[in-house]
């Protein structure tokens, strides 16, 4: 049994006994210093609690009481000098016993040796609290540094509609749901509904961009990734005619997505094929040269940072090398791979429903994209039997469709799709951006999933999406 110490003269202390009565525990005794005669208590247990009323200033009174041993005090006292008076006397008495008291004054000092629970400061993050889009963080539980976050899912959230299991949780855990003042255990079946509060465990720099993730607002793309659009031309590898379609396509997807636009272009080879691309320039666009030799990989992670980037854009020739994809999937921003194809007269999106449960990490940008771009978007499931992902899959989209009021069309296939898309015209194909971009050429012959097998469809525009937040 541990011995706690309770020095209590105000309306605070007060109401902080009658809560420790309410507690159910028996393996405290808790005695307990009251200034005022009259100050009475209901229905404790008297085994637990021992009541004493007497001047804790007086150190001949407090002397007596403290002749056994506690394991800490508390102090919740209205008066301040009298608080520090009391203070004094535990510590001539007890120079080692852990102290916590209340600080009304904010005149605490760290150096003490006091734990000061200063009453401005929690009154501030209570206020705070009940805020819109302010996290919610745990301030007595744990390290109290944000390792525990509470976050009310809105209605347009990335989040809404999506299967627990299909969130990728690394350094980060959703702990609990509760919905509608009901607890709700989290499991991977579990979808998450709007209004939900979610209980989010995890490192603080993580959940901070878990937060934003759950916060940000559709329609807003490329964000939450970036602000920026970003073409990358190597004039080492283009030809003339590719770069200056790639140009112009770029042009017309910034003005789609009304986003600013930077073009960059490296080893610059030709005077007037400069002349021609920046002939293509307009508001909101902005074309930057480097002169001299540079090494393309090196510069995409650094500009990616520099430039705030949430779109990049680049040709097929470029996507090919195995570097470049390492270092645009380090950058964790959607890649838009730009085929010898139109895109002005492009009017359809669609998703291959694989064998992993990728797209739901994608989904909320998948109809982000098309919402914005004005584009029809299909489901392709090529699956012969039942499966559960992808059921869940397709429900999760169905859900979102209601979101967005953007209809979708689920195309079911018993052929092979990459054989069954090439007969398409035309279509931007959306997928995630996984590490299964890098597995050995030779497995291809032998895969069956459509993130393996990309680039079979190459001569199409695909989006390549990161699944990580």
């Amino acid at each position: 049994m541990k011995k706690i110490l309770i020095v209590s003269d105000g309306v605070v202390g007060h109401h902080f006994i009658e809560r420790i009565i309410g507690t159910h525990t028996t393996e405290n005794v808790y005695y307990v210093i009251h200034t005022k005669a009259d100050e009475t208590y209901d229905a404790y247990n008297q085994s637990r609690f021992k009541f004493f009323n007497f001047d804790p200033t007086s150190y001949y009174k407090i002397a007596t009481l403290l002749k056994m041993d506690f394991t800490q005090a508390i102090l919740a006292m209205e008066n301040q000098l009298e608080l520090e008076q009391t203070i004094k006397n535990i510590r001539l008495l007890k120079p080692n016993i852990r102290i916590v008291a209340l600080d009304l004054w904010n005149s605490s000092s760290p150096e003490d040796g006091i734990e000061w629970i200063n009453m401005r400061q929690i009154l501030a993050l209570n206020l705070i609290d009940h805020l819109p889009n302010i996290p919610v963080l745990a301030q007595n539980i744990g390290l109290g540094n944000g390792e525990i976050m509470e976050v009310l899912v809105p209605f347009g959230s990335s989040f809404v509609y999506r299967h627990i299991g299909s969130i990728e949780q690394n350094n980060w855990k959703i702990a609990a749901i509760y919905r509608n003042r009901q607890l709700i255990l989290p499991s991977d079946q579990k979808m998450i509904q709007p209004n939900d509060v979610l209980v989010l465990v995890g490192e603080p720099n993580v959940l901070k961009s878990v937060y934003r993730a759950i916060k940000r607002e559709l329609g807003q793309f490329p964000a939450p990734f970036g602000s920026k659009l970003y073409l990358y031309i190597d004039m080492a590898y283009e030809k003339p005619k590719t770069m200056f379609e790639l140009v112009r396509r770029s042009i017309y997807i910034q003005g789609k997505l009304k986003k600013p636009l930077l073009i960059k272009i490296v080893n610059p080879g030709n005077i007037d094929d400069l002349r021609q691309i920046k002939s293509y320039a307009v508001d909101g666009v902005e074309i930057e040269i480097v002169y001299g030799s540079v090494a393309d990989e090196e510069m995409f992670l650094s500009d990616i940072k520099k430039h705030h980037i949430g779109l990049f854009l680049v040709s097929q020739t470029m996507f090919a090398r195995r570097l470049v994809r390492k270092k645009l999937y380090q950058g964790n921003v959607p890649v838009l791979k730009l085929a010898n194809r139109s895109f002005s007269t492009l009017k359809q999106s669609l998703v291959i429903l694989g064998e992993g449960n990728h797209v739901e990490h994608i989904s909320t940008t998948v109809f982000d994209v098309a919402s914005q771009l004005g584009f029809n978007l299909d489901l392709i499931d090529y699956a012969i039997e039942e499966r559960a992902n992808i059921t869940q899959a397709i429900e999760h989209f169905n859900n979102l469709s209601t979101i967005f009021s953007k209809s979708i069309c689920v195309v079911k296939t018993d052929e092979n799709p990459i054989r069954f898309l090439r007969d398409y015209d035309n279509f931007l194909q959306c997928l995630p951006f996984t590490d299964k971009m890098f597995e050995n050429p030779l497995r291809r012959f032998f895969a069956t999933d459509p993130e393996v097998l990309y680039t079979k469809l190459d001569g199409y525009h695909q989006l390549f999406i990161p699944t990580q937040i």
